[in-house]
């Protein structure tokens, strides 16, 4: 007979059991990946373009090329591209970011055929007209007008500057004197450069007839040789900062540091020790600085792993008097993880939590294509997630005080704050 006051054995799954992508070529580097699962007949087709902010040359073309690409093309108004996915029920969109622009739609695998060509003439034909140009920079120019008034905003844009400095791409923002410098010829160009070279992740139930047609209909894009470009990090010599913002009641804070990337032997221990400090909601810092000491309603830390770099920072929101105790309380928690050994119980705690999120994450064959997409876009071993989690399970108590020593020193800090 059960007895139901034993509870049942706990059994840790390790795997990670990602889906083996179909690869295809394309011309040149263009690369075709299918990633087939599900049970139901809906596809995602995701092209990646190396057309981030960090390729751009004026503050915005990026930005603007992006979201102007389905406001019309040479043989199609706005309207007619809205009512041709509208019809078929077909989801659109596009994200510019600071390395990639992504450029999905999502649909019944029955109807992607009559859109591909759509598709294609979006991304290699658009005309930027001038109306929709206008419209889209007032557009930008009343949500920044918005966001400047905002604390969160001002710190992690200020936080960023500091790290990288404001000639970087991760640290330069498009700004309001920006906008005038944008025009329909910056912006063709820079389609014409850099909407070329792409790899595609399409992700669902993918018969082997749309197979070829998307193949075929990919392949009509050709790529270009395009000389990488390099820049220059100027860190602030200032380690910390405070931006006084007239009538605000909250402050922002915003602490951190350059970091190593995914290819360091170091990053797996760092992404544990980064979810005990302030990864969930059990999580060092939430029971001390919200739970503890009340002293704001949320607080978190994360590692923001870009092409070329990778930065760690926490980021908070609480009142103007408790600022400096907030940041005080958060070195604390540096120098605890410093000079005391994690206890295995909190260890095993967040390690099951970091790894069950991450396999409970992938129920789904995009969810399988977005980590396929990571492997891919930054170079990652084919079996990257798994000998994430096996490291993982190895890492100790001691290594993880051994990190903290080493990446968690008050001298290298950035502190941001506005409010």
């Amino acid at each position: 007979m059960l007895n139901r006051k034993i509870p049942p054995a706990f059994n840790q799954e390790t795997t990670f059991n990602l889906a083996r992508p179909e690869n295809q070529k394309l011309a040149g580097d263009n690369q075709l990946l299918f990633i087939n699962g599900g049970e139901q007949d809906v596809v995602k087709i995701e092209l990646i373009f190396h057309a981030g902010r960090w390729f751009e040359s004026t503050p915005g073309t990026s930005h603007f090329t992006a979201i102007l690409l389905p406001k019309g093309t040479t043989s199609r108004t706005s309207y007619q591209i809205t009512s041709i996915f509208d019809f078929y029920g077909i989801h659109l969109e596009i994200n510019p970011g600071m390395d990639f622009t992504s450029v999905s739609l999502y649909g019944l695998s029955r109807y992607i055929p009559v859109v591909l060509d759509l598709l294609v003439d979006i991304v290699t034909s658009s005309t930027f007209p001038e109306n929709e140009l206008q419209q889209a920079k007032n557009i930008y120019t009343q949500g920044l007008k918005i966001n400047l008034e905002k604390t969160s905003y001002l710190a992690a844009r200020s936080f960023r500057k500091t790290l990288f400095g404001d000639a970087h791409p991760y640290g330069k923002d498009f700004e309001l004197s920006d906008v005038n410098n944008i025009d329909e010829a910056c912006l063709i160009d820079f389609r014409n450069i850099f909407y070329k070279n792409f790899t595609a992740f399409v992700s669902g139930k993918v018969p082997e007839k749309l197979k070829q047609d998307i193949a075929v209909k990919l392949n009509q894009i050709k790529p270009l040789d395009i000389p990488a470009k390099h820049y220059i990090k100027s860190p602030s010599a200032q380690h910390n900062n405070h931006y006084d913002k007239p009538g605000s009641v909250q402050t922002s804070l915003r602490l951190g540091k350059q970091i190593v990337n995914r290819n360091h032997t170091d990053y797996p221990g760092l992404l544990l020790l980064n979810h005990i400090l302030g990864g969930f909601f059990g999580s060092r810092l939430m029971k001390n600085i919200r739970e503890d000491k009340g002293l704001t309603y949320g607080i978190h830390s994360s590692i923001h792993a870009l092409k070329h770099e990778s930065y760690f920072v926490i980021g908070a929101d609480v009142n103007q008097e408790n600022r400096l105790i907030t940041i005080d309380e958060i070195k604390n928690e540096f120098e605890k993880l410093q000079k005391e050994a994690i206890s295995k119980s909190e260890l095993d705690v967040a390690r099951n939590h970091f790894i069950g999120s991450l396999q409970s994450d992938m129920s789904t064959p995009f969810a399988h294509a977005d980590k396929i997409k990571t492997i891919s876009l930054f170079t990652l071993k084919t079996d990257y997630y798994q000998q994430l989690i096996n490291t993982m399970m190895e890492i100790s108590t001691e290594n993880l005080q051994s990190l903290a020593q080493k990446y968690l020193t008050e001298s290298d800090l950035y502190t941001t704050s506005v409010g």
